[in-house]
């Protein structure tokens, strides 16, 4: 099997937000679309591929392989993130992640999804794959993915890198 993160998307961030702008930049770039590929992945045999719900990994997954037949699924989406207070003042763009995703780690219910819950959606994910057997590939995105990959050696997968960031492109392969 193997995990894929996918292309740079083509978005620019504003590096300083109020809580709702941050919040409409969130959301903005989730259906951003990517932009030209610029890494290579080696030829895997494979008889499923997942992708999420979200334009970036449908997008990788078609480019990379043009002729696969893509199973879209929730369960690989990003980890969503929302500012983690209300406010007029401008603060700069990474206060508004730190923050936000210090919240996921806490469950705060202002974050749309915590701890958790993500680790339960990656457990059930973990769960489908094992069910299928099948050689697949994972098109996904870099938080979810350290997520995924934590989740995936809880059931016994071993993989062949495993750290807390994965460049765009970057792949892991994971074999039970």
């Amino acid at each position: 099997m193997v995990i894929i993160r996918h292309a740079k998307v083509d978005f620019l961030w504003n590096n300083w937000c109020t809580s709702e702008e941050f919040d409409k930049e969130c959301r903005e770039y989730d259906k951003a679309l990517i932009k030209d590929i610029d890494f290579v992945i080696p030829h895997f045999k494979y008889q499923r591929m997942y992708v999420s719900t979200f334009p970036q990994s449908r997008n990788t997954a078609m480019r990379l392989f043009p002729e696969a037949s893509l199973k879209e699924t929730e369960l690989i989406n990003e980890v969503p993130l929302k500012s983690g207070f209300d406010t007029e003042k401008k603060l700069p763009l990474w206060f508004w992640s730190i923050s936000g995703r210090l919240q996921w780690i806490i469950n705060v219910s202002r974050q749309p999804e915590g701890r958790s819950r993500t680790k339960m959606r990656a457990r059930r994910f973990v769960d489908t794959i094992c069910r299928d057997n099948s050689n697949c590939i994972v098109v996904t995105h870099g938080f979810y993915m350290h997520i995924l990959l934590r989740e995936m050696k809880k059931a016994g997968f071993r993989t062949s890198k495993l750290r807390l960031a994965h460049k765009n492109g970057e792949y892991v392969v994971a074999e039970k």
